[in-house]
């Protein structure tokens, strides 16, 4: 029975030192990045071209997404507010979900379920055909040279998803309310700034940065320690979602929490 007991304490030991190690490990690679990002010279068309091939991956689902998410939400409030005789402040009910929450968290689903897994996978691909290794020879360092632009491309590419997903959500929450739901275009336009403001946009703006950087962050280190040839690639994106998901909605936890507080 001791026998046993000892044995099970030494593999939560170990567990718990992996588990440490990896953590460790993440953080090595998020600080290498952040020194590398004042080095120049920048990587400008590795950086042009990793944004362009996120946008390619993502703006689909992100569409896909925001569309019926937002009706969705909308109509609930809408529901609400027409059972109070208040539907045409729908607006303002609108502009609170899709700003606030409704575009950084589609941000978060689609960054890391489309736009970080993608970045892995390159990574990943390059690692187990030691490309990585073969630019360590020469003297290129593949942080500055790969991870910087992947997680400066993420970042921007964050931004613009979080403001496409803003624009079509108060759209359809515009159409859907004035059309389907009986509210006053007039009311539903002037509703809009009597709960949100340019604050809440910005608040919004910056977690989608947040977002990116740490789903860019995170696929970069997963994709350049891949192990165990194609199938490791596979693991790896995998960990990718999940790791993302993780850290991207803990991040906007904390930002709401300190937004809320600080107004």
């Amino acid at each position: 029975m001791k026998t046993l007991q000892t044995a099970m304490g030494g593999r939560s030991m170990q567990t718990a030192a992996g588990a440490v190690g990896l953590i460790g490990s993440f953080y090595i690679t998020a600080w290498n990045v952040i020194k590398a990002l004042p080095r120049r010279p920048f990587q400008w068309r590795e950086f042009i071209a990793q944004a362009w091939f996120i946008v390619s991956v993502s703006v689909i689902p992100t569409l896909l997404m925001a569309i019926p998410l937002c009706v969705m939400v909308v109509f609930q409030i809408n529901v609400l507010l027409n059972e109070i005789g208040a539907i045409d402040l729908s607006g303002a009910g609108a502009g609170v979900a899709v700003i606030r929450e409704i575009g950084p968290v589609v941000t978060v689903l689609v960054v890391a379920g489309a736009g970080a897994t993608a970045i892995c996978a390159d990574l990943g691909s390059r690692t187990i055909r030691e490309e990585i290794d073969a630019m360590q020879v020469l003297g290129i360092d593949p942080i500055a040279r790969l991870a910087v632009p992947r997680v400066l491309a993420s970042c921007m590419v964050a931004l613009f998803l979080n403001g496409l997903v803003t624009a079509v959500g108060l759209i359809g929450g515009y159409l859907y309310a004035v059309y389907l739901q009986g509210a006053t275009p007039g009311q539903f336009i002037t509703a809009i700034p009597i709960l949100t403001g340019t604050n809440d946009l910005l608040i919004g703006e910056l977690k989608a940065g947040v977002f990116g950087l740490l789903a860019g962050v995170v696929a970069c280190h997963l994709g350049f320690n891949v192990g165990g040839g194609p199938k490791g690639v596979g693991d790896a994106v995998n960990q990718t979602v999940v790791f993302s998901f993780v850290l991207l909605f803990l991040a906007n936890s904390i930002i709401t929490t300190l937004a809320l507080h600080s107004t």
